[in-house]
């Protein structure tokens, strides 16, 4: 399978690292990430070039890390500067570093040519810091699907009517019209708003709402894998305003997608909240609604999944409601283009 290579995917919350090397394969790709005695991330090659054993299965020492069968030892940058027994280094005795980027409690790492990493390019959002909202880090979510399905299943308000009828959506929804639209540096954004209707699952427990309210789904889709999902809930009497939505109960929905290979996907989420900001235990209350959720998603995901391979190749009918998935695929198509013309 082809992937967009010059870009920023997550290799792992930060809290997942240590001095102890740790495997991980990106876009079919192994590779053995760790920390230095400063704290400083480093990620190669996961096989030593002598005889192919896994590096993530050697020692760190010091800054270095050494492998585990004939004790070949690597810097940061992949060089290969000790081989015992002998003084000569072979020249191809060296290994593929890969660019890394730390902010946030998320560790990112680059995955196509190191001259191209632009650190400006990493998803970044104000509320992060912002002291009127709150940041929790969720779970890792391993599914069996290909990142383009769980892709579209993030700029998809539609589905969570019937996925999510306890938590997330409720039949109120169901047809209310679905709008989608490609906005700057390609982000697809897909909306809706769902007036003075009976408040759904999570805004019953968070935002307290028992009478009718006005809520709202924006899922914006940063190509390649980053999604973020924008929802909250109102008091119907209120009316606000798109523009105004702040003043509702606000929920930021983060996603970001790691392939593993073409039927592999871990979605790391997070959420940032407006409400509650004081209590520490809302952040974990939240994920308790939030893993209720993506456990249905991850059904239905890994059932297409199956039935999607044996399709042998059938073309999926497509609806209204698949604007933003399409406008989303075009997007990556023009950007593996790119990528092949480059």
């Amino acid at each position: 399978m082809k992937y967009v290579r010059n870009c920023w995917y997550v290799a792992g919350w930060s809290t997942d690292f240590s001095d102890q090397p740790r495997r991980a394969t990106i876009l079919e790709e192994n590779i053995v990430l760790y920390r230095q005695v400063s704290g400083q991330m480093v990620a190669l090659a996961d096989r030593c070039p002598h005889k192919s054993l896994p590096l993530s299965r050697g020692k760190v020492v010091g800054d270095n890390i050494r492998c585990g069968y004939h004790g070949l030892t690597f810097d940061c940058e992949g060089r290969c500067v000790r081989v015992p027994g002998q003084d000569n280094i072979p020249k191809s005795a060296f290994v593929r570093a890969y660019p890394l980027f730390e902010r946030h409690g998320i560790v990112w790492i680059w995955m196509g040519d190191p001259a191209r990493a632009d650190e400006t390019k990493v998803f970044d959002r104000p509320e992060f810091t912002s002291p009127e909202w709150a940041c929790h880090h969720g779970d890792a979510l391993h599914l069996r699907a290909n990142y383009l399905n769980v892709a579209d299943n993030l700029c998809d308000p539609a589905h969570v009517a019937y996925v999510h009828p306890t938590t997330l959506g409720n039949p109120e929804s169901e047809d209310v019209p679905i709008q989608s639209e490609k906005g700057d540096d390609d982000v697809v954004v897909t909306y809706r708003w769902i007036r003075n209707a009976p408040p759904i699952g999570f805004f019953r427990k968070f935002g307290g709402f028992v009478e009718n309210v006005d809520r709202w789904h924006y899922y914006y889709l940063y190509p390649p894998s980053t999604a973020m999902i924008d929802f909250g809930s109102s008091d119907a009497r209120l009316n606000l305003k798109p523009e105004d939505r702040h003043q509702g109960v606000r929920i930021l929905a983060l996603h970001f997608l790691t392939p593993v290979n073409a039927t592999y996907t871990i979605d790391r989420w997070m959420h940032i909240r407006n409400c509650e900001l004081d209590d520490e235990s809302a952040g974990e209350r939240m994920d308790e609604l939030f893993r209720i959720a993506f456990a249905e998603d991850k059904d239905v995901l890994e059932a297409a999944q199956l039935e999607e391979l044996k399709a042998n190749g059938a073309r999926p009918v497509r609806l209204a409601i698949d604007k933003g998935a399409n406008l989303y695929r075009g997007v990556i198509k023009s950007m593996l283009e790119s990528e092949a013309r480059a």
